[in-house]
């Protein structure tokens, strides 16, 4: 693992900014988001595939995992996470990459393309698309599971996670198949939850976000999975009338989060909309 600190400018001036990444594989750069209170680990199970045909940078966004927060004064909305990952990705060199996002990363990947910043997005059950309803809802799912991690001491969480109930009971309402989930991959993103600096501030800012323009000049695809219990697959309809030139995948028996739940469709449907 990696760590990059770089300079962004704000309305206070140019602010520092530090981030930690995995970067992994060869060929056209492809930029890796995950979905908040989780951080880049997230896409460890499909990270093999994709770095057989792709330069891979999968990083913390600030504020989650082992990145820090930003610095203060720095809100967590898209107008300024986007700059920051379009500045991210200049130190290190790479133009426009290829970009997929699941839940807020798949929100953020949608605005990096809105912005014309890659060349192509991949969107997971992005957020955005919701009713009001439905985002108080997920909202409040959230918070319950930040809670929930928040309240069970360490060695409660590694003795949950040794047994497939124990990891249901930690991760099933992101995951369709928790049981896959390793004991040390459950511990570390129920760590990754509970310790997020980014995470309230990260759900204050998406109170009023709905995505509601198209990208109509690169190739967009939004999967979505037909056991999400998060953000409900019929917001994938929604996304489909806001962004009518995007591929709406459907991707059976997955989760919210469907790297874990099925590796190898979820990196072809990557692969597919980078090509």
């Amino acid at each position: 693992m990696a760590r990059a600190t770089f300079t962004i400018d704000s309305h206070g001036g140019s602010r520092e900014v530090t981030v930690t990444y995995e970067r992994s594989g060869s060929g056209e750069p492809l930029l890796l988001l995950h979905g908040i209170g989780h951080h880049w680990q997230a896409w460890q199970p499909v990270l093999p595939i994709l770095a057989a045909e792709r330069d891979v940078v999968a990083l913390d966004l600030p504020g989650f995992g082992a990145s820090p927060a930003l610095p203060d004064g720095l809100a967590y909305d898209l107008s300024t996470v986007v700059p920051v990952l379009d500045a991210f990705c200049r130190h290190l060199g790479i133009e426009r990459p290829h970009v997929a996002g699941n839940s807020l990363g798949g929100l953020l990947a949608l605005d990096l393309g809105r912005e014309k910043r890659v060349r192509s997005v991949t969107a997971l059950s992005p957020a955005g698309f919701w009713t009001e309803a439905e985002r108080r809802y997920a909202f409040g799912t959230l918070l319950a599971m930040r809670q929930g991690a928040r309240a069970l001491p360490l060695p409660a969480i590694e003795r949950l996670s040794r047994s497939a109930a124990g990891r249901t009971a930690l991760t099933s309402t992101i995951y369709a198949r928790p049981g896959r989930r390793s004991p040390e991959a459950v511990v570390a993103e129920t760590l990754a939850l509970r310790e997020a600096p980014g995470f309230r501030e990260t759900l204050r800012a998406g109170r009023t976000v709905q995505f509601r323009d198209d990208i109509p000049e690169i190739p967009v695809t939004v999967a979505w999975g037909t056991r999400d219990r998060l953000l409900l697959r019929r917001q994938g309809v929604r996304a489909k009338q806001v962004l009518p030139g995007a591929r709406l995948v459907r991707l059976p028996g997955c989760g919210h989060v469907p790297m874990n739940d099925d590796p190898a469709l979820v990196a072809r449907v990557i692969l597919d909309t980078s090509r």
